[in-house]
Order: C-alpha cells, then structure tokens, then sequence
C-alpha cells in the first residue's frame, strides 16, 4: 500500500520522501563499449546492435520518404487533427520565448552587441519500447525549429518488422523533421555524436530515453551539447480540503503508469483527504492497461504527506523541486509567487498535468530529479548560440588603456597589458 506520513513526524524530509534512485555505475563500461564500437565501425555497429537489441535485420538505416508518407496516411484522421491543434499551440507558446540581437552605441567610439545565431544541426532522440511518444516529436522539434534550427535529425529504435512507430512518424512529418534513422539505445546516441556513414554528426542531442541513452549523453557530452539527463518521471500535488480526491488519485496514476522508478507525491493539510485518495488509487488502478508498472510505482515511490499548513506542503515542495507540480487549492494563485523550484506548474482542479503533456503548448520536457532548483525546461533558448560583438575606435580605447593595463598587471599577464601598450 502507499505510504501515508504525517511530516510532523519525519526527523527530515528525506525521511518522508523516497525519491527514485538509478545508479549509473550499473550500466557506465557496457554504454563506454557502445560508443566505441560505434564510431569506429559506424553503420556496422548500428545493424549489429539492431539484431542484437530490437531483433530485426535491417538494409537501410534511413525511413524512406515513402515510408513517411505511408505512416502519415496509415495515422487516422482524427489523431492527425490532434497532433496538429498541438502542433499550433506549442509552436504559438514557444514563440514568445524567440530572443532579439542587438547592438548599442554605448558612448563614442564604443559599440557592443549580441547576435543570436541557431545551432545548424540538433538531434532528437524518441523512445520506443513499452510506450511511444509522438507527443515528445512535437515538444522537441517544434523549439529547435521556431529557434531556425536548419537540420533536425530524429532516432527511434525500430519494431521487429524494420519499422518506427507511425504515429511516430506523422508527427516527425507534421513537425518538420529533416531525416529520420531506425535506431535507438546509447548506439543512437553514438551515431548522432561521431556520425557514421548514413546518419550525420549533430551539434546538439535532445530527448528522453532510458538509463543507458541517459549515461550515453553525459559521456558524449563534450563531443556534442545536450538537453539535460532527465531520471525517472515525477508529479507532486498540493492539496486542501476543497480539492477533488479522484482526480488527485487519477493525476498520480497518470504519472505513475509512466514506469515503475516514478514518482507520485501528494502534500495536504486534509487527513480525510489523504485516506480518500488512497483508497481511490487502488480503486482506479484496477481499470489500468498499464496496472502492474503503475502499481509497482505508486507502492514503492509513491507517498502521502499530511502537513498542517499550505506554506508547509509549499517548503516540502520547493526542496524537493518537482519536476511536475500541480496546486490544487482553493486559491491556487495565492501560493504562487511562494514556488521557487519546479520544472512546471499546474494550477487549479481542473488543470491536470496530461493537459500539459500534449496540449497547452508548454513544454513537457522538464527538469527532474529534484534539477528543477538550478534548471529549466526545454525551449526555444536550448536551441540558439549567442555570439558577443565589441568595437572600439582608437579614441575609445585610449580612455581605458590604465585600466586594462593595471587589470593585466595585477594578474601577472604581461602580454595582456602589452597588447594594449603596443597601439599607443
């Protein structure tokens, strides 16, 4: 059964609170010898690792664009008008997030300045497995390409009849992706890392995938940029004695059928409120096509914290940061300016974390693992390079020269201080 815990009870929060733990160590040599045996035998290894991993021999590591357009017929209609009405909304959110260069004339003789350029080529990993994620094409296309992001290459690990998920693909067309290649795990990463002789090298790998493409990303990182090291999926709810416990139980299972190392926290000041909501976990969970992952998650990450006050449930919050973070209280808005860590927040009854997953047009590639207090969600900033321009007539540059010299020579950089003397 999920755990219920009084805080008051709890000698500190890590006693209350059991976040999902991974160890990279587990998995560090086998990724290592991936992404060597990548970039020295290229498509070679990435056809082996299919047959070992996704058991399918595969000819071409590209999808066709018959094969796209095949998928995007196959796709219903229905779906199609969805993946589009989401395709408006985020591309209109993430529109706001575009940033200006500039340049000034900050007094004579003096101009500085900010180009704002595109990264040229990004790479989009999308998971297969248990579950797919057209939803995740959008929220990771659609950034890099309001950004100007002029080459978008997507991987996805393919079935065993050679082929990535068609809804998958509808997505990827609707989004605007460049070149899409049958192959996932940390041999993706490799190839989009070092490039091989059919998918190209990128500047910067984004999106989720499992714990060996997330060990794959912090050890090319360096060889190439990357979105963040997301761990295991996490919602936690604020609630009061007004909230509605069924859908407070319906939001954790939603986070929870995710995969079995989620977690779902529920913070409120209703003891009655607490006991309602887990009983109607249980009730819900046996409705679930996905009953065993959720139930493994809400068993042993999940908890109920009953803290005496709202601005209690809101420190517990902020220090663990959530990655999701949903308010259900009567006044939702009162507490806002109070949530100093969290990757995205939801506020009121009827603003259900799912809505942010597929619809409103935030972003749902969010920080986890408690990173929500130093990092940001993905947006349109992950996608750009920022080039700073300076200019100095010589006029200018002779009011500063002492100060620049004295700055050089306090520092025991003779040349630095030389470089400037020398033009005068």
């Amino acid at each position: 059964m999920i755990k219920v815990i009084n805080y008051k009870e709890c000698k500190s929060l890590d006693d209350c609170v059991l976040r999902s733990q991974f160890s990279y160590n587990d998995v560090n040599e086998k990724v290592k010898a991936v992404l060597e045996d990548v970039k020295k035998n290229g498509d070679a290894a990435l056809i082996k690792y299919a047959k070992m991993f996704d058991d399918v021999q595969l000819d071409n590591l590209e999808v066709s664009g018959n094969e796209i357009e095949e998928a995007y017929n196959k796709s219903d209609k229905e779906f199609k008008e969805t993946l589009k009405s989401a395709y408006q909304n985020i591309e209109k959110f993430h529109k706001k997030q575009l940033r200006n260069s500039f340049i000034t004339n900050e007094d004579e003789g003096i101009i500085i300045g900010q180009i704002i350029n595109p990264i040229e080529k990004v790479g989009v990993y999308i998971p297969g497995g248990t579950a797919v994620y057209p939803s995740t094409v959008l929220m990771n296309v659609i950034p890099a390409k309001v950004a100007g992001v002029s080459e978008i290459i997507l991987v996805s690990p393919p079935n065993k009849e050679g082929k990535i998920n068609s809804n998958i693909l509808a997505a990827a067309k609707i989004a605007g992706v460049n070149r899409i290649f049958k192959t996932g795990g940390a041999q993706a990463i490799a190839a989009l890392s070092y490039g091989t002789e059919s998918v190209p090298k990128v500047y910067k790998i984004v999106g989720p995938g499992n714990i060996y493409v997330s060990m794959a990303k912090r050890l090319v990182y360096g060889e190439v940029s990357i979105d963040m090291v997301a761990g295991p999926s996490e919602i936690l709810i604020i609630a009061d004695e007004t909230a509605s416990h069924i859908h407070i139980a319906s939001d954790m299972l939603a986070q929870a059928e995710h995969d079995k190392l989620a977690s779902s926290i529920l913070i409120t000041t209703s003891i009655e409120k607490a006991e309602k909501t887990k009983e109607e976990l249980y009730r819900q969970l046996e409705k679930l096509s996905r009953k065993n992952i959720a139930m493994e998650s809400i068993e042993n990450n999940g908890r109920i914290i009953i803290t005496e006050t709202i601005d209690e449930a809101v420190y517990i919050s902020n220090e663990i940061a959530p990655e999701h973070l949903e308010i259900s209280i009567k006044d939702p808005f009162s507490v806002l300016s109070k949530i100093k860590n969290a990757g995205s927040i939801f506020l009121g009854d009827y603003t259900p974390e799912a809505l942010g997953d597929y619809l409103s047009g935030a972003n749902h590639v969010i920080p986890t693992s408690g990173t929500a207090k130093f990092n940001s969600p993905l947006s349109v900033d992950d996608f750009i390079k920022k080039s700073y321009i300076t200019y100095y007539t010589k006029d200018a540059l002779y009011k500063v020269k002492d100060y620049i010299i004295n700055f050089a020579e306090h520092e025991s950089l003779d040349a630095h201080a030389n470089s400037v003397k020398v033009r005068f």
